[in-house]
């Protein structure tokens, strides 16, 4: 018999954290179709650039929300179970972001 991985890591978000996170998505999808929009229309490239650089700040404010719910949460809880594996887990994931 073999065993199931799990594929993939669960975390039960409050409804206000959910909500917060899903409206800031939602937002950048927004701008996102907007920048498209503005291919469409043939938009000076400078305008289309100052969209990119807006959605990429909005992209980055995401991170650094969620970045610290994971770590108030998620990784202050393995701790406390004794995994400190998740202290190298956090320390790729920030490397990743910092690219």
């Amino acid at each position: 018999m073999t065993e199931e991985k799990e594929c993939c890591k669960h975390k039960h978000r409050e409804y206000s954290e959910e909500k917060n996170l899903l409206t800031r998505l939602n937002r950048i999808e927004g701008q996102i179709r907007g920048i498209k929009n503005m291919i469409e229309e043939e938009r000076y490239c400078v305008d289309i650039l100052i969209q990119v650089s807006a959605v990429q700040a909005a992209l980055n404010s995401f991170n650094k929300i969620l970045l610290s719910s994971h770590i108030k949460s998620c990784v202050v809880e393995e701790l406390r179970a004794g995994n400190e594996e998740v202290v190298d887990e956090l320390c790729k994931t920030i490397q990743k972001l910092m690219k």
